[in-house]
């Protein structure tokens, strides 16, 4: 009982409230973690969780015990957690984008849903981009390679040590950029078919113009959409997992 009374002293306690931030930040800012269906309280208790599990391997916190330096280091452990969450986060956003786009097309753009992986507003082929999406990540076990990231990065990072390199600002410019190329390149197909429809029915209204083209010609674009997403759903969750993959391995440059 006197040996734990010792262990629990002021460097201990900062320790693990820092390795508690760090992990907190994750659950809030990862795609899985952050999953809006997931309550706070159960976040913050499996945020504990692993806290008490990997403070035995960190190396304690070698920070002035003062409240200036200690604000500074949580604030630190926090802009991890989000920096991480917002790298993961752009190729979810070019999901979105892509989705937006062929909503648009398929004139459901007005027709929109509740997020469950945000908790915004998006059109429903945005949201079953974003679920399908999440189910991939969970297939390949993406949430154990990010624990394994948060291990290797208590090694590398000491506690409070977190510092922005300007190789991720550059990165950070070129994934924003490839977000929109991504995303344009995954609704390609449909917007080709789309316009590829427009034109035809334009060429069959200049012919009959008994044709009613919201009757019609509508249902058939729309279906031709859906047949082209149907078709195009696999290459474009290889694409997604290609995408994640490679935002996952530039985490280093957070080193």
């Amino acid at each position: 009982m006197l040996e734990f009374v010792k262990f629990i002293n002021d460097g201990s306690v900062v320790t693990f409230m820092l390795l508690f931030f760090r992990f907190g930040a994750l659950f809030i800012a990862t795609p899985i973690f952050s999953h809006q269906s997931i309550p706070v309280k159960i976040k913050a208790v499996t945020a504990f969780v692993f806290s008490v599990v990997f403070f035995g391997s960190v190396e304690p916190a070698s920070i002035p015990l003062d409240l200036g330096h200690i604000v500074l280091a949580i604030l630190s452990e926090v802009a991890f957690g989000l920096f991480i969450g917002l790298m993961i986060q752009l190729v979810f956003a070019a999901l979105s984008f892509a989705g937006g786009i062929i909503s648009f097309m398929m004139g459901f753009s007005i027709a929109s849903a509740i997020d469950p992986q945000n908790g915004t507003s998006s059109p429903i082929v945005s949201q079953f981009l974003s679920l399908l999406a999440l189910m991939v990540l969970l297939s390949v076990d993406f949430h154990h390679y990010m624990l394994l990231f948060i291990d290797a990065s208590l090694h590398k990072i000491p506690l409070g040590g977190f510092l922005i390199t300007g190789q991720f600002y550059s990165y950070f410019i070129e994934a924003s950029s490839r977000m929109f190329l991504v995303g344009v390149m995954i609704a390609f197909p449909v917007i080709a078919l789309t316009l590829l429809s427009d034109i035809i029915f334009g060429m069959i209204m200049k012919s009959v113009p008994q044709f009613n083209l919201i009757v019609i010609g509508i249902p058939i674009k729309i279906a031709v959409s859906f047949a082209v997403l149907v078709a195009t759903l696999s290459t474009i969750m290889i694409l997604f997992k290609k995408e994640i993959f490679d935002a996952f391995n530039h985490l280093t440059l957070l080193f």
